[in-house]
């Protein structure tokens, strides 16, 4: 066990919650941030804790700028921060972009671009050389949707992630000379909640067949890839986006 917080934003369900118990796993101390099932979150706390781990659990939308903020300021009692990992995110219901309103296309936006960056932005000011800091690591999560549109499903969201891309690649030029490395993962299709709050809890499932493995994946292995990012193993990555995808 050591110092380094790993802040990980949406960490109650999903594909956080296992890279929750991965990164403490690891040695990091946890900081499990959630929008709205403190139930969840606490669970995870409770899961790590069970192994000698160390997690806190604390409320944040990132959707809300107050909130991020406070997220941050807490953690920094945690302990040094030493990685973020921008997974929250939301999809909406199936819709074509001519059906979409105008709310929703910002919610998603502010939560799945406008968050994540704002989030990176905290996280610099703590870990980059320029600021006093002792490095760190930035993953962002994209989605294979960047590169597939997501038409008559939910195109806003995959204009959303698209959007991650470039902010990884960018963000990463960046701070790469201040101890800071900047990586994204784009998941395929993994079984997740997140495709009932979109509506369609089977979608995953249904479309497996398109996968040139013929399988849907699992949160944890897409909590292997983004520790693995966190680590020292990935020293020389940073400005990388890594499909772990099934080869879809």
């Amino acid at each position: 066990m050591t110092d380094r917080v790993a802040i990980i934003t949406g960490g109650s369900r999903g594909i956080g919650r296992a890279t929750a118990i991965a990164a403490a796993s690891r040695g990091f101390r946890v900081v499990v941030g959630y929008a709205s099932n403190e139930a969840a979150a606490k669970s995870v706390v409770s899961a790590i804790e069970v192994k000698n781990g160390k997690a806190i659990a604390l409320k944040c939308d990132v959707g809300d700028e107050h909130d991020i903020l406070a997220l941050f300021k807490a953690a920094d009692k945690f302990g040094t921060l030493g990685a973020l990992i921008n997974n929250a995110g939301i999809v909406g219901p199936t819709s074509r972009v001519d059906e979409m309103s105008a709310e929703r296309i910002q919610r998603m936006m502010a939560v799945n671009v406008t968050g994540s960056m704002l989030c990176a932005r905290e996280a610099v000011k703590r870990m980059s050389t320029r600021h006093g800091g002792k490095g760190g690591v930035i993953v962002n999560l994209s989605s294979v949707a960047a590169k597939l549109g997501s038409p008559n499903t939910y195109v806003d969201y995959a204009a959303s992630k698209g959007a991650i891309d470039s902010f990884t690649i960018g963000l990463g030029y960046e701070v790469a000379g201040e101890g800071i490395r900047v990586a994204a993962i784009r998941p395929g299709l993994i079984d997740t909640e997140i495709h009932a709050s979109g509506g369609e809890p089977d979608r995953a499932h249904r479309l497996a067949h398109n996968v040139p493995m013929k399988r849907v994946g699992t949160a944890e292995e897409i909590a292997n890839a983004i520790v693995w990012l966190m680590s020292d193993d990935a020293s020389y990555v940073t400005s990388a986006i890594l499909d772990v995808s099934g080869g879809r």
